[in-house]
């Protein structure tokens, strides 16, 4: 089916955002931090993931750290530290920070992402963007990869007051976009819970983009409507 128009996500669906999260702590623990003593960096890794799985696994402090980066971070990394024994804020904002600042270096398209949307837009779809997060960041990132000019509409969580997974936003995208028919628009994501499980309530056909290639999680309630890898494959054949 080709759509009438499509939504797009932002963050590990046209760039590489999470996915550079073990690169850029690589990077962080490369470096001297002579207040770092001797912390053991394989079990921090651990904790650290477990403390951001806990920490972003609950919608209201997510929808925070959206809005509120840097303290999100430092958040997670202090309660990674306290796993260890370690009481030092100071250090956790050292960390936190350097972490952020690797991260954003690090951050890249995806291969064979511009090609997709520059292909859609050259058929006539209209497209918009739909993240969260804050003004000022998103935008920074929009700005620096060249996204903008390629999108009708772009929904900013931070701008709009409101984000995935409220309903809203994906109304509203649809609205701006002349879309009357849900069932004729598709919404790209990474995210099942904020991405694929809204739309497919309105209607709308979802497309779960699987960075990972592991699968949906056993777990899962949400069955997309259809699973990729990137978004590459969504290119003619």
């Amino acid at each position: 089916m080709k759509p009438e128009a499509i939504l797009l996500d932002l963050d590990d669906t046209i760039l590489a955002f999470d996915a550079v999260y073990d690169k850029a702590w690589r990077t962080v623990f490369e470096k001297p931090l002579p207040q770092a003593g001797e912390i053991d960096f394989p079990r921090l890794c651990a904790r650290l993931r477990k403390a951001s799985e806990w920490y972003y696994g609950d919608p209201e402090r997510l929808r925070r750290a959206g809005q509120d980066r840097h303290t999100a971070r430092r958040e997670v990394v202090t309660i990674a530290l306290s796993g260890l024994g370690i009481d030092d804020r100071e250090l956790a904002r050292e960390l936190a920070d350097s972490y952020g600042e690797e991260k954003d270096k690090a951050m890249f398209v995806y291969p064979g992402a511009i090609e997709t949307i520059r292909h859609f837009k050259s058929e006539g779809i209209p497209l918009a963007l739909l993240t969260n997060g804050s003004s000022e960041y998103q935008r920074s990132k929009i700005e620096r990869f060249g996204l903008a000019p390629y999108f009708s509409h772009i929904l900013i969580e931070g701008e709009l007051g409101m984000g995935k997974p409220d309903e809203q936003v994906f109304r509203r995208a649809l609205e701006l976009l002349g879309v009357v028919d849900p069932s004729r628009a598709w919404m790209v994501g990474d995210r099942l819970e904020t991405d694929v499980r809204p739309a497919q309530k309105l209607g709308i056909y979802a497309i779960w983009v699987d960075w990972r290639g592991e699968g949906l999680p056993e777990s899962s309630t949400v069955q997309p409507d259809r699973t990729i890898r990137s978004l590459s494959e969504l290119l003619p054949e």
